[in-house]
């Protein structure tokens, strides 16, 4: 069924048109009056509806390059869903067809073609799915069916630009020219849509089969994702199913190197940080957009569908295929409002506001800890080096205080809040570092210092932080910072046995206690700058807040009873074991 905020919209429409057609200008008049939506506002309701089957949508009969709108009622929509033919995919459907694709490929394979295909084998369905619906509309409006089919071709019905010959269906027709046909998409794709120009380039169907063994996979991936139909599958399931993915291979890829955050550590920082619409996030370290696809759905939750066309999302990535995979995750997720580049963000960092860095409202990173190669002068070789670093510069062999203050000059004056996960040892280590630390907390922007479990992240059994920095604190927060102590918060991880995972529970303890900004007995406490000057500027967690150790109640009476008892099987075991030595060797 609808969703409240679109329902609402819905039964506004239906109690001014009934079943009686309308147009946009209409729409967008009522919604404006009675709501208060926007006309970009409107253009999302009126799809959404659509997309449901609440709203039909034909050529206006006295403009042809306008529509009108008809509403379904609430009982034909029923009655449609009622009798549908159940063919969509279910979550564990599309799960149980990527495992059979990740077992297909195991280590042999790098897991990204896994995700291209999915990707390429949706904007593909979906584009038949977009020419079925103009087709049948321009039929409706009186074209001849030769008229119809080319007018269902045209770009403006699609949101991906493919010649017919490069579609899913028509590479498959020809396993023989699998690689050549792939290699001629990609660079058809590049050409045609620019805005994902980087998936396509980043794709090489060549190099992935250069031998006859990888030749055979490719096939046999092509025809295990042709047994299902990505048409009609929704963002949700569709965004969860690449995040499995990405999950599913994180254990083998920590082991090159890669980081994957757990999403569930994505989720607390973005609670903590409380992302809203008509706000910016930008994550300078985006690795596969983990962060910026939970913002949105954190907007979506809280505010809306509608709401999240006000969010702005940001990123930069260094690594080019690593960057396709962001592009993909969020196209697979239904997001649009996003803006990626490419670079080195320590050295170039990409979004300007004329002699500046761009500042945005929320700003969040898990970036690579401990990262080498970030001396002073190579520093001092990148661009706005002054103005971002102007706490100083790190010893080469870690930067993490380089991020953080990269971090804090892209947030706002006024409203900025960054949230960073981060190497535990960032806290207590001395030289460079610690002058760094100190002119930070001096300048009163650190708020809440969290120590995660050990045993969350693929690639280091070390426990991490979260750091939240504010850029204007309440009243009653400023110069304090909280201290929590979440080692203990922790489950077991549901499919990997030697790592923990965060808990629902675990996560609305810590973001309440933060939100309260209280203190709360073995887990949390609030330190006056003060008295962290007069540690040294050591934010070591441990230090301020240690957990409570479980008391046992130990029943005396009891526990003497199972002593004695125990004496008394030792006795008598005794006496047997004798009473044998004496059989076997005599007195």
């Amino acid at each position: 069924m609808l969703k409240k905020w679109l329902e609402k919209r819905y039964k506004i429409l239906l109690e001014s048109f009934q079943d009686s057609p309308f147009r946009f200008d209409q729409a967008v008049k009522l919604l404006g009056e009675r709501n208060q939506d926007s006309e970009n506002q409107i253009n999302v309701i009126l799809s959404e509806l659509r997309k449901g089957g609440w709203l039909q949508v034909e050529f206006d009969p006295e403009d042809n390059r306008k529509r009108v709108y008809k509403l379904n009622s609430p009982e034909k929509v029923i009655s449609q869903m009622l009798f549908a033919p159940s063919n969509q995919l279910s979550r564990s459907d599309l799960e149980s067809l990527l495992k059979k694709a990740a077992d297909l490929i195991r280590t042999r394979v790098d897991y990204t073609f896994i995700l291209f295909l999915l990707f390429y084998k949706r904007i593909c369905d979906k584009w038949d799915d977009e020419y079925n619906n103009a087709l049948q509309e321009a039929m409706d409006s009186g074209l001849s069916n030769e008229e119809a089919k080319e007018e269902a071709k045209n770009k403006i019905y699609h949101d991906f630009d493919i010649q017919e010959d490069y579609l899913w269906e028509n590479i498959r027709k020809d396993p023989a020219r699998l690689v050549e046909n792939f290699s001629k998409a990609m660079k058809h794709l590049a050409e045609r849509n620019t805005e994902l120009k980087d998936v396509f380039e980043n794709v090489d169907f060549i190099q992935f089969t250069s031998n006859r063994e990888n030749s055979e996979i490719l096939r046999q991936l092509v025809e295990l994702f042709s047994s299902k139909s990505l048409q009609h599958v929704s963002p949700d399931i569709l965004g969860d199913a690449y995040e499995w993915v990405l999950k599913y291979f994180a254990p083998q890829k920590a082991k090159e190197g890669e980081v994957y955050t757990p999403r569930e550590v994505i989720r607390l920082i973005i609670d903590l940080l409380d992302p809203k619409p008509e706000e910016s996030v930008y994550d300078p370290a985006m690795g596969s957009g983990g962060m910026l696809i939970i913002s949105h759905q954190h907007v979506e939750s809280n505010y809306g569908k509608s709401e999240t066309e006000k969010l702005f999302l940001w990123g930069q990535e260094a690594n080019h295929k690593t960057l396709a995979l962001a592009e993909m995750n969020l196209y697979i997720h239904d997001i649009r409002n996003a803006r990626f580049i490419q670079g080195d963000t320590l050295l170039y960092p990409k979004f300007k506001d004329e002699q500046n860095i761009k500042s945005f409202e929320v700003v969040i990173a898990n970036p690579p800890w401990n990262q080498d190669g970030y001396g002073e002068e190579t520093l001092k070789k990148g661009e706005f080096s002054k103005l971002r670093f102007n706490y100083g510069f790190p010893p080469n062999q870690s930067a993490d205080w380089v991020w953080i203050q990269h971090m804090l000059a892209s947030a706002k004056k006024e409203t900025g809040r960054v949230g960073v996960v981060i190497d535990n040892g960032c806290l207590f280590r001395g030289g460079k570092e610690k002058s760094i630390r100190s002119g930070v907390i001096n300048d009163d922007l650190l708020e809440a210092v969290i120590l995660l479990p050990e045993k969350l992240f693929y690639n280091t059994g070390a426990p991490g932080a979260i750091l939240i920095f504010q850029k204007n604190k309440v009243e009653n927060r400023k110069d304090k910072i909280l201290f929590l102590n979440c080692s203990k918060d922790y489950k077991q991880h549901s499919e990997v046995k030697k790592l923990n995972q965060l808990g629902d529970a675990h996560i609305e303890k810590i973001v309440k206690a933060y939100r309260e900004f209280k203190e709360i007995e073995g887990f949390s406490r609030i330190i006056s700058i003060d008295a962290i000057k007069k540690e040294d500027y050591n934010l070591n967690v441990t230090l301020y807040v240690f957990p409570e150790e479980e008391k046992e109640t130990i029943d005396v009476i009891k526990e003497w009873e199972e002593i004695t008892n125990v004496e008394a099987d030792i006795k008598k075991n005794e006496e047997l074991v004798t009473e044998y030595l004496r059989e076997i060797y005599g007195n």
